[in-house]
């Protein structure tokens, strides 16, 4: 059972490096080719990034609740859409004070998400843990290079108004400032993963920060998201569902990571549709709008992602 757990994590962690590998050479290849600033095989990227990422916190109530409570089941769907409802319309009402708890919280989100998802690989691969002080190191940098760098990169004006023109001087000037913290801390972190040992940690944040500087910035956070988070994560899935456990004990890898796959489907079709319809329902312009609503959407689903998320982050990262 144990090894075919250890198959699933080992290979999303090398189809999520590869990818980012492969994300540059497809994303430096369009941009030779094709105009620097032209955004429509940016955004068409990006959507396709974002939609393999969408169905990963689907599953949060599988892994939230025991089963057979149907009643505990439908109250905790009913209160998650209620807080992404209420996200939505903090975020579309309050454009810039939401996009800086967006900011915050998927820094934070994906930081320690990335660390729990290393832990517990070790545990499987019954490996030491890296020192506590190395996995803060590390979550901090993980969090906030695929998020900050782009959105304060040389090329993030295009990009955000594209997404939202209200939101392109979101940083109030601080942009270099900001580039230049979140890189020392990424240095940092890079310098400890190495004196601890954990020179795979250190090359994981080191293409981290080449993804964030040199594709453009839509490209780059929806890569993160969609084919590194995304992936991890549901990695981190079978080990919490049931369906996902009965294929691990028959040694099946491939069909506990098709049980943390395949229910998270509809979500993705879901999602879709939500958008569509705030901006139709909305008066507004499809070819306008669509993404950003689409980013609202998926960043209010994360406001009650990362409030399930945080007891098994806790479990992972025990000592």
């Amino acid at each position: 059972m144990q090894g075919a757990q250890v198959r699933v994590f080992d290979l999303m962690r090398n189809l999520s490096t590869s990818i980012a590998v492969l994300s540059l050479v497809v994303g430096g290849t369009l941009n030779f080719a094709l105009d620097s600033d032209s955004m429509g095989w940016q955004v068409v990227l990006a959507l396709l990034a974002l939609a393999v990422g969408i169905p990963h916190g689907a599953l949060d109530h599988l892994v939230s609740l025991p089963r057979g409570s149907m009643v505990k089941m439908a109250l905790f769907v009913l209160v998650y859409i209620l807080i992404a409802v209420a996200a939505v319309i903090a975020i579309m009402s309050w454009n810039v004070a939401g996009f800086y708890l967006v900011v915050v919280m998927s820094a934070l989100h994906f930081g320690i998400g990335d660390t729990a998802f290393l832990a517990e690989r070790d545990r499987l691969r019954k490996s030491p843990s890296a020192p506590r002080w190395a996995q803060i190191s590390y979550a901090l940098a993980a969090g906030s290079t695929p998020v900050i760098i782009p959105l304060v990169n040389e090329k993030s004006t295009n990009a955000l108004a594209m997404v939202n023109p209200a939101l392109i001087d979101w940083h109030k000037g601080a942009d270099s400032w900001l580039l230049l913290l979140t890189l020392n801390l990424l240095l940092i972190s890079i310098i400890i993963q190495i004196a601890v040992k954990r020179k795979r940690e250190a090359l994981d944040l080191l293409l981290l920060g080449v993804v964030a500087l040199f594709l453009p910035p839509l490209v780059a956070f929806a890569v993160y998201f969609g084919t590194w988070h995304a992936l991890r994560h549901t990695a981190r899935l079978t080990l919490n569902l049931n369906s996902s456990h009965q294929a691990f004990e028959r040694g099946d890898a491939a069909g506990a990571l098709r049980a943390a796959i395949v229910p998270g489907l509809p979500a993705l079709i879901a999602t879709i549709l939500v958008a569509l319809g705030i901006v139709l329902l909305g008066g507004r312009d499809l070819s306008d709008d669509f993404l950003w609503t689409l980013l609202v959407v998926i960043w209010a689903l994360t406001v009650p992602h990362m409030m399930v998320t945080v007891r098994l982050d806790r479990r992972a990262l025990a000592k």
